[in-house]
């Protein structure tokens, strides 16, 4: 889990409490010499906001998701979540004081995950995948490869560890003590990875170029420096690998059936047209209906356009007299 989420969670969580507390009253929220200001006129002034339309839409997918699919989110999966957003900010007591910085608490950042949960679980269940969508990933899969990484910061100072591994050869050692990848240098750099998001140890950041390169090696092989750029914040970082076992797919895929199935699942879920139909396709089953004109067009760029929808209908009752054809034609035979 990001840093910015914790972010992302106040930001919501007071968009949620400005929207719910200010609609609908007559109560002065600011009194002053020579005015006032109401709860009516803030919460107009409000509407007017982009992000406030944009706290009310994610309100909305929210409360979809949840009513639909949070019943599928299991406690154990919020704390495994929140454990690691712990881990990630150095342990508990430093990380509830980060959530105070920004006014949350436990119980806040919990129902959040249970939020981010259900609506992973709402997509997901919209994954559909065929053969077509097998055979298709399978051209640029690549299997579990067991390797060891250091990565740090600087070009300077990946040169420096790289002659470092090339004279002395105890690449465990060395990864132990100056990679700054905080999840595998421990463990000497260990780490299991392949074409899909999957890692072990769990949420390694390994970026493609990084694996590419990985890739070509030979068992026991080390890389060269490679540079590779955090696409979120832009930073950049730089690896040595070294392989331990670089697995050959063959020219098989029913082995890899299971990964490859992740691959495609998580293929759709990174794209955007597959995601607007979603969340279309959701909105159309919850009846969702916008009462404030002010908020009436905020669902609009979720919703098929009607020529999408003139020709999807066109579409059926295409094949719905073709089959009536066919099915006249065999009566009468």
């Amino acid at each position: 889990m990001k840093k910015t989420s914790i972010k992302l969670v106040a930001a919501t969580a007071l968009g949620l409490i400005t929207l719910a507390g200010c609609s609908g009253g007559g109560k002065d929220i600011v009194t002053m010499k020579g005015g006032k200001i109401t709860q009516d006129e803030f919460y107009t002034q409000l509407t007017k906001d982009e992000q406030s339309k944009q706290v009310l839409t994610g309100m909305i997918f929210n409360k979809i998701a949840l009513e639909n699919y949070g019943k599928d989110v299991s406690k154990e999966a919020i704390d495994k979540e929140y454990s690691a957003a712990e881990k990630q900010y150095g342990g508990q007591k430093v990380f509830e004081e980060t959530l105070k910085q920004y006014n949350l608490d436990t119980k806040q950042f919990k129902e959040n995950i249970k939020s981010n949960l259900a609506q992973k679980a709402m997509m997901e269940a919209h994954v559909k995948i065929t053969d077509a969508d097998l055979e298709e990933a399978w051209k640029t899969y690549h299997p579990d490869v067991e390797a060891q990484i250091i990565m740090v910061d600087k070009q300077d100072t990946a040169d420096s560890i790289l002659k470092d591994v090339k004279d002395n050869g105890d690449f465990a050692k060395i990864a132990k003590e100056k990679s700054q990848d905080t999840t595998t240098k421990e463990d000497g750099g260990k780490v299991t990875f392949n074409s899909t998001a999957t890692t072990k140890p769990e949420n390694v950041m390994i970026p493609q170029n990084v694996k590419e390169a990985a890739y070509k090696l030979e068992d026991g092989q080390v890389s060269d420096v490679i540079k590779a750029q955090n696409q979120m914040t832009g930073a950049e970082s730089y690896y040595i690998v070294k392989m331990d076992k670089n697995q050959k797919k063959g020219n098989d895929y029913k082995p890899f059936e299971k990964q490859l199935k992740e691959v495609v699942k998580q293929n759709k879920l990174a794209d955007p047209a597959f995601q607007q139909k979603v969340l279309g396709d959701e909105l159309n089953k919850a009846n969702v209906k916008i009462k404030d004109n002010q908020f009436k067009d905020i669902l609009t760029p979720y919703l098929p356009k009607k020529e999408d929808t003139k020709q999807s209908d066109a579409s059926k009752d295409s094949q719905a007299t073709e089959s009536s054809k066919e099915a006249s034609t065999d009566s009468s035979k």
